[in-house]
C-alpha cells in the first residue's frame, strides 16, 4: 500500500494535518473490514494500526492475517504476538478465539489513531479495567464507542456490526448528512 501502515502514517502526517473527518473514516474502514471477518467466523487476534495499510485514496485496510483463526478454533496462546503492543485482555484467559478480543483491541488503536493517547499510555491502564479520559477533540459518541469496547467481560463489548452502525451515524452527524 502506497502510504503504508497507519501508525507510519499518522507519525508522518500528524492526526492534526489529517483533521477528525478523515481519522474517523480510518476508524470506520477498519470497522468494515473487522465485521467483514466476524461475519465470516474469523478473529484476527492482531489487530493494531500497525497492521492498518493506507492506500494511495487514503482508504485503510487490514492487514497480517498470519494468526487469524476460525472463531470456534481452540486458542494456541503460543503463538499470540508477544513483542507487540498488547495482549488482549480475554485473549491469554479464553479457551476459545472469539471476536470479541479483537472489539476489545480495536477500541485501543481508535482512542490512539483518531484522537491522539499513544498506545503505550493507554494499554496498561485499560487491562485493568480503567476508562481513559476523553481525548482532545474526541466525539462523546466515539468516546463512548471505545469505552465498550473495553469492557472486561466479553460479553459486554459491541459486535462490529454495531459498532460501524454507531461509526457511520457519528460521521453522518459530523458531516451534518
Amino acid at each position: 500500500m502506497a502510504k503504508g501502515s497507519l501508525v507510519d502514517y499518522l507519525r508522518s502526517r500528524g492526526r492534526t494535518v489529517l483533521g477528525g473527518e478523515c481519522l474517523l473514516q480510518f476508524s470506520l474502514n477498519v470497522c468494515e473490514a473487522m465485521e467483514y471477518l466476524e461475519a465470516n467466523n474469523f478473529v484476527h487476534r492482531d489487530l493494531a494500526a500497525r497492521n492498518v495499510l493506507v492506500s494511495d485514496d487514503n482508504i485503510a485496510k487490514v492487514s497480517d492475517f498470519g494468526l487469524t483463526k476460525e472463531a470456534s478454533s481452540t486458542q494456541d496462546t503460543a503463538k499470540l504476538p508477544s513483542s507487540g503492543p498488547r495482549p488482549r485482555p480475554c485473549a491469554r484467559r479464553c479457551v476459545k478465539v472469539f471476536y470479541k478480543s479483537d472489539v476489545w483491541s480495536f477500541g485501543v488503536p481508535v482512542g490512539d489513531l483518531s484522537f491522539g493517547r499513544p498506545l503505550r499510555e493507554v494499554v496498561p491502564r485499560v487491562e485493568k479495567g480503567y476508562k481513559m479520559e476523553a481525548p482532545d477533540s474526541c466525539p462523546a459518541a466515539v468516546y463512548e464507542l471505545m469505552k465498550q469496547s473495553w469492557s472486561l467481560d466479553p460479553a459486554g463489548r459491541p459486535s462490529f456490526l454495531m459498532m460501524r452502525e454507531k461509526l457511520q451515524h457519528i460521521r453522518a452527524e459530523e458531516l451534518h448528512l
